[in-house]
């Protein structure tokens, strides 16, 4: 992934930047690069079903989510932004749109990570990312409104649904997140809500890990115990040669 200019994340809940791209994120900040998560909602109502259980109410829940991320983040070294938008369902409006071509403009990413298209299990998946993809259109387009320079074409990469195998994704990047997967795991264990899915996560990684090392070839030196990411591109790569 290119490491010059700011890393945008766009997910619907807190902790979707954390298990699918805050190997990422920390690479990233590592290196010197801005990383600004723009989290759409709190996940205060489908993601938080341990809060609800002990009693607590719907600002309090939003606290305790907003709180988790916001130790995420700092864990992994970067900006959260919440927009409070709602969830279970998360709905697509013209204020939520407005706010992220203004946020595409003022912070000019080079990179942009987001949900991928399918995911049967989780409504509002989807939605964050068609929102995110949009909004990035309507960024380059001169005849929008908006505060700031319009866009170029910074690259999109889908990270991995929960379920991928009935998601329709197909990984085509392997991310050696490995010199940060501290970090990461730090990250993880910020989520108290959903503490439940560190392990899943973390087997995660090391699958992830083997089949980067066995497509990586000889030459990439990779350590013996990998920890990887996987994403899909959703615009052709453009080089100058193949390699």
């Amino acid at each position: 992934m290119p490491t010059k200019g700011p890393l945008l994340v766009i997910t619907a809940h807190p902790g979707d930047f954390v298990w699918r791209a805050g190997g990422a994120v920390a690479l990233a900040t590592r290196s010197g690069q801005r990383a600004v998560i723009a989290c759409l909602s709190f996940g205060e109502r489908g993601e938080s079903a341990s809060l609800w259980r002990q009693g607590r109410g719907l600002e309090e829940v939003k606290a305790v989510r907003r709180e988790e991320g916001e130790k995420a983040a700092a864990a992994l070294g970067a900006e959260v932004r919440f927009f409070d938008a709602g969830d279970y369902p998360l709905i697509e409006t013209p204020e939520l749109t407005r706010l992220l071509i203004d946020l595409y403009r003022g912070l000019q990413p080079a990179v942009v990570l987001t949900h991928a298209p399918n995911d049967p299990y989780n409504i509002d998946h989807p939605v964050a990312g068609e929102i995110a993809r949009k909004a990035r259109i309507l960024a380059q387009a001169p005849g929008v409104p908006g505060d700031g320079e319009v866009i170029g074409a910074p690259p999109v990469f889908c990270f991995e649904p929960h379920q991928p195998e009935v998601c329709d994704f197909r990984p085509d990047v392997l991310l050696d997140i490995t010199p940060v997967w501290d970090q990461k795991l730090a990250a993880m264990r910020s989520l108290g809500a959903q503490g439940h899915l560190v392990e899943y996560y973390s087997d995660l990684a090391r699958r992830r890990g083997v089949q980067a090392k066995r497509n990586s070839g000889p030459n990439l030196g990779l350590p013996v115990e990998t920890f990887a990411e996987a994403y899909q591109r959703v615009y052709p790569q453009v080089t100058a040669e193949l390699d």
